[in-house]
């Protein structure tokens, strides 16, 4: 298994938990409600930018950012553990079933909703 992999990270992240006994906090409501609030740390770091701006981060922000993403990640990891959710799995589903709502032809370079169309 690379040492990359989100099963790896996963395996680290139970280890992680179950060493401070944190497993008993760990709920699917208390994890999403984590993760939600990650989200919103991850929002404000770009509250007030343009878009050019939100494109160019100074590495000081970047790796503020990049701490950011990773928590959003570790309660979606975490999340997903808990209730059993094969998360790639999961995204790959995802990704077909966008596939078909939003045909490339029909779709190309318009960021409307699907119900739009």
């Amino acid at each position: 298994m690379p040492k990359d992999s989100l099963d790896q990270l996963n395996l680290r992240l139970k280890m992680f938990a179950h060493e401070r006994n944190w497993e008993q906090f760990h709920s699917p409501k208390n994890l999403s409600m984590a993760m939600i609030a990650e989200c919103a740390e991850l929002v404000e770091h770009f509250q007030w930018l343009s878009e050019a701006q939100s494109q160019d981060l100074t590495p000081e922000k970047k790796e503020q950012v990049a701490l950011e993403a990773a928590d959003i990640l570790i309660y979606l990891i975490r999340f997903c553990e808990r209730l059993e959710i094969d998360l790639v799995a999961a995204a790959n589903r995802k990704l077909a079933i966008n596939e078909q709502r939003y045909p490339a032809a029909k779709v190309y370079g318009d960021a409307r909703r699907a119900d739009e169309y």
